[in-house]
């Protein structure tokens, strides 16, 4: 009642995309925790920013020690968390930035929302796919060994499930392709979207 939004009389999403000479694109990268998104996000990003590219990441473990630092794992934080993460990268693609967005994002209805927040158009699915028994061995973080411990509870692919997307944009595997080939085959799918006309 008292909010009297301005967006009409601020410079629009083409006049930043013209600056940067880019166009803005989510890439919603979404697999379990040790599959690889946020180290082929930077093995992209480092590649994007050598050509001269404004990137972001958003990664989902950095987030939660800020902006979402008062979010648990239940399913009502988990959807409060994508709402936000959608959020922010609505604002940042609407200011000509290709954003990397690294979040486990472990259920359909999450995605959706993130979908409905950035756009269908502006957002594009990756699942870094990696079976959990993988991803245990990887245990970059040591959180599959703190779960199986019993430290953590709601632990994704343990005790919280994790619905493979149905149609995503990009799926990467990688138990099969390294990550120099999977960040490889994800910048030969999207330069074509962030090019500037």
């Amino acid at each position: 009642m008292n909010i009297h939004p301005e967006f009409h009389r601020f410079l629009n999403r083409h006049d930043k995309e013209n600056l940067l000479k880019q166009k803005g694109l989510a890439i919603w990268m979404c697999g379990l925790s040790g599959s690889g998104k946020s180290t082929i996000a930077n093995a992209a990003e480092r590649v994007l920013h050598q050509q001269g590219r404004f990137t972001i990441i958003l990664d989902g473990d950095n987030l939660r020690t800020g902006l979402n630092t008062n979010l648990g794992f239940s399913d009502e934080d988990r959807l409060e968390n994508i709402r936000r993460i959608a959020e922010l990268t609505k604002i940042l693609i609407d200011n000509g930035v290709i954003v990397f967005i690294s979040a486990i994002t472990p259920r359909g209805e999450l995605r959706d929302l993130a979908r409905g927040v950035v756009g269908e158009q502006n957002l594009f699915e990756v699942y870094v796919k990696a079976s959990f028994e993988a991803c245990e061995k990887r245990d970059v973080k040591g959180l599959y060994a703190k779960a199986a411990r019993g430290e953590i509870q709601h632990f994704t692919g343990k005790d919280g499930s994790f619905e493979p997307p149905q149609n995503p944009n990009l799926t990467l595997d990688t138990e099969a392709l390294s990550i120099e080939e999977a960040a490889i085959e994800l910048l030969e799918t999207i330069l074509p979207k962030i090019s500037h006309a």
